[in-house]
């Protein structure tokens, strides 16, 4: 199978292209990533002598670069590509609008035209908005985002079920709970956390911390992606979750434990216009259809994710500095035209 992972080297995104090769012999991927702040080739340097993998630097709102990596044969593909920081959406949400929802809108037609047999659309929980202390969202909630970032998506998700609807095309909507893991950019919750407790800077807490996350390891994502790619039903959503629930001041704290740094450090900062105060998911349906169940405790995968911080400080250097991308990129054009001349 031959797929193309638009955004790949983002977090979740280089996480899914490390889990398909690791556990596909026969698959080839073409990763188009456009390298903006977020992506990092660095994620996937592992990779760069595997003949099963291709780097295409491109960006999914131009139609040009789309076709060049359709030219290459693609079966099926997985969207990551999106601008996800909420903060970043309230600032200016224009970006949010040109990535999410035209971009989307680009790799649906060249799917379409192409008879791509499968587009997945990774999406979040956020387009549902913000839930009382109790219940979980399924996926016959209603949409009601609270961001800029979170209504994008929700629009993307929509056109996505439009083609379904109108072309007969093959895709999937998943929509997911609050990643962590390792290769995560600093400005997230827990590498943020994380990287300021090591360098003994406040950790700024939006209005009282006590918004409630569910989190799911980023390996147990990627596994129930590779399901739904595998056996999900056309025009499906899929809900992704762990019940692993927790308040962000509990986050915080937990990382403080574990670093062995005083709670002195967290800082209590004014709130985020439209701040959710509680994502809860339920995953029902993909564990029942898919057979698919999460695999990493909390306790544990947050005590992991703690020491890979702890532990390259010279990638977290080089991510906050950017200065990564025009060495690798040329490295990976380099092995490329390697291959092709051999």
């Amino acid at each position: 199978m031959k797929l193309l992972v638009t955004g790949g080297a983002g977090f979740i995104g280089s996480n899914f292209i490390r889990h398909m090769l690791g556990v596909q012999d026969e698959v080839h991927i073409v990763n188009l990533d456009s390298l903006s702040y977020a992506g990092n080739l660095e994620n996937l340097s592992d990779l760069s002598s595997d003949p099963r993998y291709t780097f295409i630097r491109g960006d999914i709102t131009s139609a040009q670069d789309v076709e060049k990596c359709f030219s290459q044969g693609i079966e099926a593909v997985i969207n990551f590509a999106a601008e996800t920081h909420v903060d970043r959406s309230i600032l200016d949400a224009s970006v949010f609008v040109r990535t999410n929802i035209e971009g989307t809108y680009v790799l649906l037609e060249a799917c379409r035209r192409r008879k791509v047999s499968r587009f997945i659309q990774i999406s979040t929980d956020e387009v549902y908005g913000s839930l009382d202390e109790t219940g979980k969202f399924t996926e016959e909630s209603p949409l009601a985002p609270n961001s800029p970032y979170a209504a994008s998506k929700a629009a993307a998700d929509l056109l996505t079920r439009a083609y379904h609807k109108t072309y007969g095309m093959d895709v999937i909507v998943t929509r997911c709970s609050n990643n962590y893991g390792t290769h995560q950019f600093p400005e997230k919750l827990i590498p943020l956390m994380i990287l300021n407790a090591l360098e003994n800077k406040t950790l700024p807490v939006y209005g009282d911390g006590l918004q409630r996350r569910d989190w799911i390891h980023v390996k147990d994502h990627c596994s129930a992606l590779q399901s739904v790619l595998m056996e999900g039903q056309p025009g499906r959503v899929y809900n992704i979750g762990s019940d692993q629930e927790k308040q962000n001041l509990e986050m915080v704290h937990e990382i403080l434990r574990i670093l062995k740094k005083p709670p002195e450090l967290i800082e209590f900062v004014t709130d985020r216009p439209g701040h959710d105060r509680r994502y809860a998911i339920d995953a029902s349906r993909l564990k029942r259809e898919l057979g698919w169940k999460p695999k990493i405790r909390l306790e544990e995968g947050l005590a992991q994710t703690v020491r890979w911080y702890q532990e390259n400080a010279e990638w977290v250097s080089r991510v906050r500095s950017g200065a990564y991308f025009e060495y690798y990129e040329q490295m990976y054009e380099k092995r490329d035209q390697t291959l092709k001349n051999s």
